[in-house]
């Protein structure tokens, strides 16, 4: 999932022609999505649109990047989650049903990522939860594992 999430950042970032969400965000916001007036609120707000531009791309980056070294992977994990979580409801009819896509499944993948705390076993959450600043703020432990 981290190689998924960090080469599809690369790509967006080093493209020759800069990542606009625009069309995507007025393609939601038709469609019978419940979620379709945040993407209609978003596609008409030039600001949330230039957030969406550089959120995506920068966000699948460092949530790759969190996921390939195994660093603050609860964080990249959830942040993985969102998402997709919005990616799916963009493009989900409620009378279709719960269809399982490509999205869905990332979506659940990054979760049980999340849940197992794999970053504590094969990443490098394992040595940052040693470190005094974690030791002395063990709330930073859940954005850890």
């Amino acid at each position: 999932m981290g190689y998924v999430f960090f080469t599809a950042g690369w790509e967006k970032l080093t493209a020759a022609d800069p990542f606009d969400a625009g069309g995507y965000l007025s393609g939601a916001a038709s469609t019978e999505s419940p979620a379709a007036g945040v993407f209609d609120w978003m596609s008409a707000t030039p600001l949330a649109v230039e957030f969406v531009n550089v959120a995506i791309p920068w966000g699948e980056l460092l949530v790759g990047l969190g996921l390939l070294v195994g660093a603050f992977t609860r964080l990249a994990a959830a942040s993985g989650a969102f998402m997709m979580g919005m990616v799916y409801l963009g493009n989900w009819t409620v009378s279709s049903g719960v269809v399982v896509t490509r999205e869905f499944e990332y979506l659940i993948v990054v979760l049980s990522v999340a849940a197992f705390s794999a970053g504590r076993v094969f990443g490098a959450d394992a040595y940052l939860e040693r470190l005094d600043v974690v030791q002395r703020h063990p709330w930073l432990r859940s954005v850890l594992g």
